[in-house]
């Protein structure tokens, strides 16, 4: 482990130590085969985690917004399949009690980085969070967010950093890779990276997951869809599961160059 650094457990999952966690997964729960599909996919790949939204935040009301609780029982029936910890977004203080049933870590997306009572109610929770910045939020802004968390006794805290918005229109996020080392000088708690949110490109996520690797970033949360061009919320950036095999093998060897590793053997095929 690295010296002095906070670890955060899920499960039998350690961020914050010598293994990069790769969390994997549809952008949302749809079917329960599609989700079987990706999620005993991205395991045999050497994902750590699963990820699926069940409540989805959407710009219009017209786009899909998840499945709801059905959606939360077909990601508890995943793991209980695959073996992997749950990751889901929570957005709605009230849900807490209901998604916390299913979930072994609880997401704050981007768009609530900055929902108050929802953050407080998550530090009353003591359920380790997924917190991503915000998409127009400064690292000063993020850190006073986690410490809403710690205020409220709750410090098992994963930052994830999942790109801004910037002048740039030709992909849906600007990655700000900065923020990880400057993350991790300023605060002792692991660091992730959201490659798919953070570009909007699914060519371009192997990339800049390398890259992430690269600047020490503790994890990676990849969107994974076994027929993109069909999903029902950002297909555009999810890759497919054979993708995901290649990008986690890629990963691997980043890794290992920094002496650190993943749960794929460097070099593995």
């Amino acid at each position: 482990m690295q010296t002095g650094r906070s670890t955060v457990r899920v499960r039998d999952v350690e961020f914050g130590g010598d293994e990069v966690v790769l969390i994997a997964g549809p952008c949302s729960v749809e079917s329960e085969t599609q989700l079987l599909t990706v999620a005993r996919a991205v395991r045999d790949a050497g994902a750590r985690m699963l990820r699926g939204g069940a409540f989805k935040p959407r710009t219009s009301p017209d786009s899909f917004r998840g499945l709801g609780e059905e959606g939360l029982k077909l990601l508890a029936l995943a793991r209980a399949e695959t073996g992997l910890p749950v990751v889901t977004e929570v957005m709605d203080p009230r849900l807490i009690p209901l998604v916390s049933q299913y979930a072994d870590m609880l997401q704050v997306g981007s768009r609530n980085m900055q929902n108050f009572p929802l953050l407080e109610e998550l530090g009353r929770s003591r359920v380790p969070v997924l917190l991503k910045r915000g998409m127009g939020s400064t690292i000063d802004e993020l850190l006073s967010a986690a410490e809403y968390l710690f205020r409220g006794g709750n410090d098992q805290v994963v930052f994830c950093e999942r790109g801004i918005r910037t002048f740039e229109p030709s992909t849906r996020s600007t990655l700000d890779l900065n923020a990880v080392p400057m993350l991790r000088r300023r605060s002792l708690l692991p660091v992730i990276v959201d490659p798919s949110h953070g570009t909007g490109h699914a060519w371009m996520v192997p990339s800049l997951a390398s890259a992430a690797v690269a600047v020490r970033a503790d994890g990676l949360i990849i969107e994974v869809h076994a027929n993109p061009a069909l999903a029902l919320s950002d297909g555009a950036q999810s890759v497919t599961p054979a993708e995901f095999d290649a990008l986690a093998r890629e990963v691997a060897a980043v890794a290992t160059a920094i002496g650190r590793h993943t749960a794929v053997p460097c070099g593995a095929r």
